[in-house]
């Protein structure tokens, strides 16, 4: 087995840990659905994905996970923008 191959696989598995672990931690209510933690996990988990599935030829969970990225990505701006706008409304 290449050390790419090896890689590959490494990025693979951590984005299955973080993705498990943001999903455990919401379950468990230490983490909020809308907090900057759950959904940097999420976008960095489906950014491993990505790139493990993307090298494998599975294309259905690559172009899924760009979806899965791309929500959190707009969460993340949501999020930001709605914090923004509270800050100018309360002095």
């Amino acid at each position: 087995m290449s050390a790419e191959i090896i890689v590959i696989e490494i990025i693979g598995w951590a984005a299955a840990v973080v993705i498990l672990a943001a999903y455990i931690l919401l379950s468990l209510g230490k983490l909020a659905g809308r907090s900057y933690l759950y959904q940097w996990m999420n976008v960095i988990g489906a950014g491993g994905f990505i790139v493990n599935s993307g090298y494998n030829g599975a294309l259905p969970s690559a172009v899924l996970n760009v979806i899965w990225a791309a929500m959190g990505l707009f969460t993340l701006w949501s999020v930001w923008r709605a914090r923004q706008v509270a800050r100018a409304i309360v002095p």
